[in-house]
């Protein structure tokens, strides 16, 4: 997949509109607790100042019921904008208000103007086309860096490419930079290629499975979603998270993994609770020995070690989503040791997911990780072999 990019269409002194994704977390008093987001826009944003261009920056934030709503404001995404790029950031009043179309209209060149979070307006996720139509008329060029929202067909995302030629809308570098990865990953990757697939719930990452198994040569499963597997092979697995009318799905993806020679690892051992809390009791028990009324929210040791073996021999590896309840201390243990194993492997690693991004986070392991995809639901898509309805306006060439 060709994408025409930000670096090969004339920006220079034009008014961009560029759509980032500044969905960050924030703590109850609205402080940003991780700007990474942020920062990975501001290659594509410094890039449009250099070339003389007033810059429009756009982006949705949490889910607000529609119409403003204070602690969705953009607001703190402002002022932390403003430490990063070290230049004053105009605040607009709303998305495509008659105050913010006057403010883009007069935006001057090297100025910034960071509209209200954009789901502020119903037309947003409906992808309005008069919201649109707004959203275009406010600029001469459109550049989509916002990697983790181009799986929905929003306003700001698939309808406003509409009003632009290809000579005057692209990727910005974030986003070709996660597209380019994700498809090498997928279509050319060096081998042994090992996926590991986590999380809650196998429903939301089936088809990803389906595309995954006739592509790698070793999956390893953990979180809620090995539960689902391992009904499947008739363990009795007590309260565990399970998926009952996808075992069928699952007992197919591990007969095409087995007639395809692709090796599928299960956890051997889980971290069992009798609630789900953090002051529950827990203890180390094997899949076949769950107790009853029990749930597994974790992966155990000894799955830790065989993962970790699993590893040794990957060339590449994509990770999507973790092997416990990571956010609780006590059914973390397995999520952060794979972290670790990921990170200190020879492998070029992609982590997928916001989760997973979370998790290496916390466990240090990001700056050893290849890459580290902004998009979680938008990377599960391309790894399906999706065109994403905000990247496919901006293809040049399909793959044959």
């Amino acid at each position: 997949m060709k994408l025409q990019e930000i670096k090969n269409i004339d920006i220079t002194g034009k008014k961009v509109f560029i759509r980032c994704d500044f969905n960050v977390p924030m703590d109850e008093d609205n402080n940003i607790t991780d700007d990474r987001r942020i920062r990975s826009a501001l290659n594509t944003i410094r890039y449009c100042i250099d070339n003389d261009c007033s810059v429009i920056l756009a982006s949705h934030f949490g889910r607000p019921k529609g119409g403003f709503e204070e602690k969705y404001s953009l607001l703190p995404i402002a002022k932390r904008l403003h430490i990063l790029l070290k230049q004053d950031i105009k605040m607009a009043p709303g998305v495509v208000c008659d105050e913010t179309l006057k403010m883009a209209n007069e935006l001057k060149a090297g100025e910034i103007l960071l509209l209200e979070n954009m789901r502020f307006e119903l037309g947003e996720t409906k992808n309005d086309e008069e919201l649109s139509k707004k959203l275009a008329s406010m600029a001469d060029v459109y550049i989509n860096d916002a990697f983790g929202v181009s799986h929905r067909a929003h306003a700001s995302v698939e309808g406003i490419a509409k009003y632009f030629d290809m000579n005057h809308k692209a990727a910005g570098f974030l986003m070709a930079k996660e597209i380019k990865f994700f498809h090498h990953i997928v279509h050319n990757p060096k081998r042994p290629f090992v996926s590991i697939v986590g999380g809650s719930k196998v429903s939301g990452k089936l088809e990803a499975l389906y595309n995954l198994v006739p592509k790698v040569d070793k999956i390893l499963i953990g979180g809620g979603m090995a539960f689902t597997f391992l009904k499947a092979l008739g363990y009795e697995i007590g309260n565990s998270l399970v998926e009952d009318d996808l075992i069928p799905e699952a007992l197919k993806i591990m007969d095409e993994a087995k007639k395809l020679g692709v090796k599928l690892y299960l956890p051997v051992d889980v971290v069992a609770a009798e609630a789900f809390s953090a002051e529950a009791i827990a203890k180390i028990v094997p899949v076949q020995e769950i107790p009853k009324g029990w749930m597994g929210l974790d992966i155990g040791p000894a799955t830790a070690l065989l993962f970790d073996e699993a590893l040794e021999d990957a060339n590449t590896i994509l990770w999507n989503g973790p092997m416990g309840v990571y956010e609780m201390d006590k059914f973390a243990k397995g999520s952060t040791k794979i972290s670790h194993a990921v990170a200190s492997s020879f492998a070029t690693t992609v982590v997928g997911g916001g989760d997973t991004a979370d998790l290496v986070r916390i466990t240090g392991d990001e700056d050893d990780m290849t890459f580290i995809s902004t998009g979680g639901g938008a990377s599960l898509e391309l790894i399906e072999g999706k065109i994403l309805p905000g990247v496919k306006a901006l293809v040049l060439e399909e793959d044959n």
